[in-house]
C-alpha cells in the first residue's frame, strides 16, 4: 500500500516539530544516556510511522509521547539492558557536582526512581501535561499517575532538602 505525498509530507513535518522535545522526555525517561534516548525516539517514531494512517493529527502528539513512554519501558524490560555494564568509572550519584548545577544533579536523582514514578515526574512535571494526558500517555489510570507523581516528588525531595516545601508553622508547634 502507498501513502499519498501529503501524509509522508505531514508526518515528516510532525517529526521536524516535535523530534526535539521527544528526544528530551526520553532522555530524563532513559536516565540521560543520549545515545539511548535518540534509540528510544526512532523505535517510538518507527512504529508511528506505522501507524500514521490512523493517527488523527489532534492527538497525533499524545500518540507519540505514548510511543516514547512506551519504547522506553520495553527498553528496559529488554534482557540486554538487564545484563552487566562494565564501566572504568563508577557513577556517582549520591552528591552533585556543582560545576553543573541543580539540572545534572536532578537528572542523576530522575534515573534513581523507578520507571513508572520516573514516567509520571516528567510527564507532569517537565512536560507540564495534565493527569489525564500523561495517563493515557502512560497507558495506566489517572489514580495511578496522582500516585505515582506523588511518591516519586516526595522521593527527590528526600534527596534535595533544598526544594522540600516548608512545614506549615501550625504543625510544628
Amino acid at each position: 500500500m502507498r501513502w499519498p505525498a501529503d501524509r509522508d509530507r505531514e508526518f515528516t513535518e510532525f517529526v521536524t516539530a516535535q523530534r526535539a522535545a521527544l528526544v528530551r522526555v526520553a532522555a530524563l525517561l532513559v536516565s540521560s544516556d543520549m545515545a539511548k534516548a535518540e534509540d528510544v525516539v526512532q523505535t517510538a517514531l518507527t512504529k508511528l510511522y506505522l501507524a500514521w494512517p490512523r493517527v488523527r493529527s489532534d492527538t497525533a502528539g499524545a500518540y507519540a509521547r505514548r510511543c516514547v513512554v512506551n519504547a522506553a519501558t520495553d527498553d528496559r524490560r529488554s534482557l540486554f539492558s538487564r545484563r552487566e555494564q562494565v564501566s572504568a568509572q563508577l557513577p556517582d550519584f549520591a552528591a552533585a557536582d556543582p560545576r553543573r548545577g541543580d539540572a545534572a544533579a536532578m537528572v542523576a536523582l530522575l534515573a534513581t526512581l523507578p520507571a513508572g514514578m520516573r514516567a509520571a515526574v516528567v510527564l507532569r512535571y517537565v512536560e507540564g501535561l495534565s493527569i489525564a494526558e500523561a495517563a493515557d500517555a502512560m497507558g495506566c489510570s489517572e489514580g495511578n499517575v496522582k500516585s505515582q507523581s506523588a511518591r516519586g516528588l516526595e522521593r527527590l525531595r528526600e534527596a534535595m532538602p533544598q526544594y522540600a516545601r516548608p512545614r506549615d508553622a501550625r504543625s510544628t508547634t
